[in-house]
């Protein structure tokens, strides 16, 4: 049996440009990372979303929210057609950043992703979240 699976320098090279994709709130770009079947789920759709159209109107709403935040890759592990991808995200809430670590696993078919599962504690970036509209409603 042969792994088809990403080393770490390939896992690299493609996840750079697909992280920086996720900055400036343009979700076309960011989806055309993604196949037109796609499964993606984060814990924010724990039941995830099924194809590209429906992925689009997801990254629409959530890179509308964030378009200032920033992506980095920290490394990788190799999986079976695909990589387990460890980043960091730099989230801007209000007058302070949020910097958030995850882990996603990447399965990729004819170079774009067809399955992307995302897994990351929430608790700081809610609470944060929670705090800035608490300080704005005081105004």
């Amino acid at each position: 049996m042969r792994f088809e699976g990403k080393t770490s320098d390939e896992a690299c090279a493609f996840a750079e440009p697909w992280l920086a994709a996720w900055t400036g709130n343009d979700p076309e770009r960011l989806v055309s990372f993604y196949t037109d079947d796609v499964f993606y789920v984060d814990p924010a759709i724990p039941n995830g979303v099924s194809g590209r159209a429906a992925l689009l109107s997801y990254f629409k709403k959530l890179l509308g929210y964030n378009p200032h935040w920033v992506w980095t890759h920290r490394g990788s592990v190799p999986l079976e057609k695909g990589f387990l991808n460890k980043w960091r995200a730099s989230i801007p809430v209000g007058n302070r950043t949020i910097e958030v670590d995850g882990a996603c696993t990447v399965q990729l078919r004819d170079g774009l992703i067809c399955s992307n599962e995302v897994f990351f504690d929430r608790f700081e970036l809610l609470s944060a979240i929670e705090q800035e509209k608490k300080r704005r409603e005081d105004y």
